[in-house]
């Protein structure tokens, strides 16, 4: 069977979405992703889906590394292929909905120390929002817009309304790509036989993108539908980031491509050999590879991402409550009900898997639901971040409207002017900063980027495992002393001279 068309082109998405979706967004750390970089630029991808607000901000606070230094770092190893950024366009690393100074000056930033692409992806499908966001990159140094629109099932989600944003962001001269992002893995291939021909029509002449997920085990099925149904770009994992939670692998696509008769262009050396790398970084750190999904329909009840999958299992793993994992997925779909159906993206899905976790606590404890509710939860529920498409259940509009902390949420804080940032934390700190230091400050705790300052330049890694520390060491005690400051490994072997040194890191209950 042979298919006459364009070759499929390929985003890779190991480095952010496998990351998060797999390992909790805290497995890779600059050191290894300037490793595997080389490798990718050689393979010919669309883009490397390389980090996110999550992502960046988790650096931070596992890593100690700075945000700005791992973006400029993987610049300079891969300047063939563009460097891409995924956001809501409405928070940067806290989950606070930012002023549009301060989230032009992320813009800004992420786009001046090597970010080309951004991808963006706003959690309620605002039209008029995204669009925004859209005019905003290109002014602050983007070169490629991609614009997202986000599938989820509900009541009140419609093929036709994906359709009439697609169209609208194809005619706007701040997009260059659109594309279905589908979070939670939802999509089927009778679905996608739904979907697609009516988006591609919308779309017209613009780049047409999908990215799924194998939660449900049906991505793979229905990518090599959506290239026959005339998708432009499929976004893959590689290696031990692919699968699982996360995206299609690259290298079943690439077999199942070849099997259709349809065309990619890309160096699958140069894969085979990124793919070592983060094979090497997974059995170094005692990383689970993401492994093919049995083809499973609950998450069309829970629809919980990816991502917040795999976060939620770190959590709980951190709390030794991995148990409760089942009751925090089921009253997940309970709590997206209460709450008009938000779509399970970021920050939303974080919201509502906050939500479910204190709802599951408070059950163990005797307590009713909602006897405990996140600030974000109640900001939802007042409209800070849009109107959401359903109705808010009742009983909860009803709670959350009485709490003495709604009122208190219900004007948020006056904005200042970012020459007014400047000034007040350059007098609190006695000297001048630097726009990369002041947005950190701004969104972080300020004690978590002292730290990271601190900590300095983020150590390199090789392809074996080791870590170059950059000074010597003259015996076992000293290399353990250096070893425990060096990012979160979590087995090490090493020759000594002839002496063999093993260490094991443990993490003790609920630190992070």
């Amino acid at each position: 069977m042979t298919l006459q068309r364009q070759p499929i082109r390929l985003v890779d998405t190991s480095l952010r979405d496998g990351n998060q979706s797999l390992w909790g967004a805290t497995g890779l750390t600059t050191g290894m992703v300037e490793a595997v970089g080389p490798h990718l630029d050689r393979v010919g991808y669309e883009a490397i889906d390389f980090t996110s607000s999550t992502n960046l901000s988790v650096g931070v606070k596992w890593h100690k590394e700075n945000p700005w230094e791992r973006i400029s770092r993987m610049r300079d190893v891969m300047p063939n292929t563009p460097l891409s950024a995924i956001t809501t366009g409405m928070r940067f690393m806290s989950w606070e909905k930012a002023a549009e100074p301060v989230m032009r000056m992320a813009l800004r930033l992420m786009a001046s120390h090597g970010l080309r692409r951004l991808q963006i992806a706003e959690p309620m499908n605002d039209l008029d929002a995204l669009l925004r966001v859209a005019q905003w990159s290109k002014e602050e140094g983007f070169e490629t817009v991609v614009a997202a629109v986000t599938f989820t099932e509900s009541p009140v989600h419609t093929d036709a309304r994906y359709s009439h944003n697609i169209a609208a962001y194809a005619a706007s001269e701040y997009v260059d790509s659109v594309y279905v992002k589908d979070p939670g893995g939802l999509l089927t291939a009778e679905r996608t036989r739904q979907l697609i021909p009516g988006v591609r029509t919308a779309a017209g002449s613009k780049t047409l993108e999908l990215h799924s997920h194998t939660t449900t085990g049906a991505a793979s099925h229905l990518y090599l539908i959506a290239a026959e149904l005339g998708v432009d770009v499929l976004h893959t994992g590689l290696g031990p980031l692919s699968n699982g939670t996360a995206q299609p692998s690259l290298e079943n696509l690439l077999t199942n491509l070849d099997a259709l008769g349809i065309p990619v262009q890309v160096d699958r050396d140069a894969a085979a050999a990124a793919a070592d790398v983060l094979y090497s970084i997974a059995r170094s750190q005692g990383l689970p590879a993401g492994v093919p999904t049995e083809y499973n329909l609950s998450s069309h009840v829970h629809q919980v991402p990816g991502g917040m999958m795999g976060t939620l299992i770190r959590q709980l793993s951190e709390l030794r409550m991995l148990d409760k994992l089942p009751a925090v997925i089921e009253e997940s779909g309970r709590v997206r009900a209460d709450l008009g159906y938000p779509i399970m993206v970021t920050p939303f899905s974080q919201f509502v898997g906050s939500q479910a976790l204190m709802n599951v606590l408070a059950a163990n404890s005797g307590q009713e639901r909602y006897s405990r509710i996140p600030d974000e939860v109640v900001r939802f529920v007042l409209g800070h971040f849009g109107t959401p498409e359903g109705e808010i259940a009742p009983e909860v509009l009803d709670k959350i409207s009485r709490l003495p902390r709604a009122r208190e949420l219900a004007e948020p804080p006056a904005e200042k002017s970012l020459e007014q940032l400047h000034e007040d934390y350059s007098a609190r700190l006695g000297r001048p900063l630097a726009e990369e230091e002041l947005l950190l400050r701004i969104v972080l705790p300020e004690d978590l980027v002292d730290t990271m300052l601190a900590a300095g330049s983020a150590p390199r890694w090789s392809a074996g495992g080791v870590v170059r520390t950059g000074k010597a060491v003259a015996s076992i005690s000293e290399f353990i002393r250096a070893a425990h400051e060096l990012p979160n490994w979590k087995y090490l072997a090493v020759n000594f001279g002839t002496e063999k040194v093993e260490l094991h890191r443990t993490v003790n209950e609920g630190t992070s």
